[in-house]
């Protein structure tokens, strides 16, 4: 009886292993459906706005984005990324052609794109503010009060839902750092 019982066991553990890797199996995707992946995300990056500008002055412009911060009660939103970026650009498309959030950025934050590509990297940007890239990936957003101090680093992929990003989780981002208006 015993060595029945052991027998079993050891069939069931033979095949329900064999059936993991046989699902394995069929969960890969195929060549082709991975050039097509390929396909449709460089399609689709073609298509985005590029919103960064590797020969930019950052260091000036982050300047120029606190003074009006200032003059505007207003915070600085860093999206820190590149035009190589699919989730960059989507996030920047996704801003811009969502009146609600494209509202809540344009009446409480001066918006910045500072690249990162190996065209300019802006390493003594990036140190200066903790290396994000480092931790967190592309994009990465960082929140300036109106007088430059940093007062949030955001990871971009808790916004994430799907391929795009979540109405709600993007609106309590913009809701929480928002500047303090007396």
């Amino acid at each position: 009886m015993k060595k029945s019982v052991i027998a079993l066991l050891i069939l069931a553990g033979i095949f329900s292993s064999s059936l993991a890797t046989a699902q394995t199996s069929a969960d890969k995707p195929s060549k082709e459906e991975i050039e097509a992946k390929k396909k449709a995300a460089a399609e689709e990056l073609a298509k985005l706005p590029k919103p960064y500008h590797p020969d930019a002055d950052a260091e000036m412009e982050i300047k120029n984005a606190v003074k009006l911060a200032k003059r505007e009660h207003k915070n600085v939103l860093i999206q820190a990324g590149g035009n190589w970026c699919i989730w960059c650009l989507r996030f920047n498309n996704y801003v811009q052609q969502t009146p609600e959030l494209k509202k809540m950025v344009d009446d409480n934050y001066v918006y910045y794109h500072l690249n990162w590509s190996p065209e300019n990297k802006n390493e003594t940007i990036f140190a200066g503010y903790g290396n994000p890239g480092e931790k967190y990936g592309y994009p990465v957003f960082i929140i300036l009060d109106d007088r430059g101090k940093q007062i949030h680093t955001q990871d971009s992929g808790v916004l994430e839902d799907g391929r795009g990003y979540s109405l709600e989780k993007v609106k309590e981002f913009f809701n929480s750092w928002k500047p303090k208006r007396s």
